[in-house]
């Protein structure tokens, strides 16, 4: 076990999916799409520290600083995509510009119940900092200690 733990931020957030949860969340959006759109799943957030302090209680976080390229928070949806983003209840989907859509898909969000989709406001974002579901401290270490075994 090393004593020293790396971290680049303490304020560094990431959005958190286990493998399972990316299969299945891929699985669904093959039986869903038309074609063009992007998909992105509602997960939670973790604070990267709250992973560090998860995987070692005894371990020294050491701040590293950030690398060339790295981000302090990840955005999987920008205020520019907003305007062609729709929530649809478990995920929310980017719609391609219609230009780029072939003539028969007028509409092509009508396989969704008109209840479940919402088109998202002009200024919304979906990054990990601003994200409304985190996963705390325990929750993590319960996570990983599924992985252990």
């Amino acid at each position: 076990k090393s004593k020293h733990l790396p971290i680049t931020d303490k304020k560094m957030t990431r959005f958190f999916i286990s493998i399972d949860q990316a299969v299945n969340f891929v699985q669904y959006c093959l039986k869903i799409m038309i074609g063009g759109e992007i998909f992105i799943p509602k997960i939670p957030s973790i604070r990267i520290i709250n992973l560090a302090k998860a995987m070692s209680k005894s371990a020294k976080h050491e701040i590293i600083g950030i690398r060339p390229g790295e981000k302090i928070h990840e955005i999987m949806i920008t205020q520019d995509d907003s305007l062609n983003t729709f929530d649809i209840g478990d995920c929310y989907v980017i719609e391609p510009p219609r230009i780029f859509w072939a003539k028969d898909r007028k509409d092509p969000l009508r396989r969704f119940s008109k209840k479940s989709v919402k088109k998202v406001n002009k200024s919304f974002y979906y990054s990990s900092d601003t994200n409304s579901h985190w996963l705390n401290e325990k929750q993590i270490r319960e996570i990983i200690k599924e992985f252990k075994t």
